[in-house]
């Protein structure tokens, strides 16, 4: 079996995760590519910089990529690992899955995404859905990990992990930054799952095993959250473009979001979160069942 397992990574973190997550794929050809933007994004980052790449991310705008050397004009399966920017694939990622050569190799391949992401990633993985399924690829599986610590905090600490460029404890007690360091050896026992179902010729299964491990939970709070704040990330986005097109500065609206997302984070979510499980949560449990549902498999959405 060939298998391509392509990947961006600045930190390192889904690189390893994905090396993890291949191990114990045995007697196949597996051939691991890490992408490159032709203008690559600075490490560590710094708030403007970082902010002015929301709306060409949220937009889904590609960037053009280096020249990636594939192994095979073909491959039986694809890995794809990606991370959210601002609730949307990450340029990189966005890129890659425009790119016309990527593209070809997706039609008519089963198609495993491998996430790494703070803890928001429905929203990308809609766009990522879409992408593979309108090239013609089949997506048989997603294996989400995330930053398991509260919300705020883990807001903070990945702030201090981009901006200094190491995944130390910020003031030297918070928690650690990103996923944790079990979860990404710990991948490995989905690489052993999908080695199964290559040797059982089942890979169609791969997803419910899987799901049936326990282990890949959607927060309540989070789908909450993130049904709600993209369409405000698209408004920005607009509203951004828009205002450079008419010879707006970039910086000066991009830093006016950086300040409106924190208040929308630290302020206004705590708000609406203890309304919605007050007096909304409890009353519409079979909807959150259902859409949690949703976004645990791999299907798109039905219009």
């Amino acid at each position: 079996m060939k298998v391509l397992a392509i990947y961006y990574s600045q930190s390192g973190q889904l690189g390893d995760i994905i090396s993890n997550f291949v191990s114990p794929i045995e007697n196949a050809d597996i051939d691991v590519v890490r992408i490159r933007p032709r203008k690559d994004f600075p490490f560590p980052w710094n708030n403007q910089n970082f902010y002015n790449e929301m709306p060409d991310c949220v937009l889904e705008i590609p960037q053009e990529l280096e020249t990636i050397h594939f192994k095979h004009q073909k491959y039986d399966l694809i890995i794809f690992g990606y991370q959210p920017w601002f609730l949307s694939p990450s340029i990189p990622a966005i890129s890659l899955l425009k790119n016309d050569a990527f593209k070809s190799l997706l039609l008519d391949t089963p198609v495993i995404t491998v996430i790494g992401a703070r803890n928001m990633w429905l929203n990308a993985q809609e766009s990522v859905k879409k992408c593979i399924h309108d090239a013609g690829g089949r997506l048989i599986g997603n294996v989400p990990l995330i930053d398991k610590t509260p919300n705020l905090i883990s807001a903070l600490t990945i702030v201090h992990w981009m901006k200094t460029g190491k995944k130390t404890r910020m003031f030297g007690f918070f928690p650690l930054p990103g996923i944790s360091d079990a979860d990404i050896k710990g991948v490995s026992r989905f690489g052993t799952i999908l080695n199964d179902k290559i040797r059982s010729n089942q890979l169609a299964l791969f997803q419910d095993s899987v799901l049936n491990t326990g282990e890949i939970n959607i927060n309540s709070n989070i789908l909450f959250i993130e049904k709600r704040a993209k369409r405000l990330f698209i408004l920005w986005a607009n509203l951004i473009n828009k205002k450079v097109q008419n010879n707006g500065n970039k910086t000066f609206w991009t830093q006016f979001f950086r300040y409106y997302l924190l208040v929308a984070l630290f302020v206004v979510s705590p708000i609406l979160l203890t309304v919605y499980n007050l007096l909304i949560k409890p009353f519409s449990r079979a909807t959150l069942k259902k859409e949690k549902a949703y976004f645990y498999h791999t299907e798109l959405r039905k219009k």
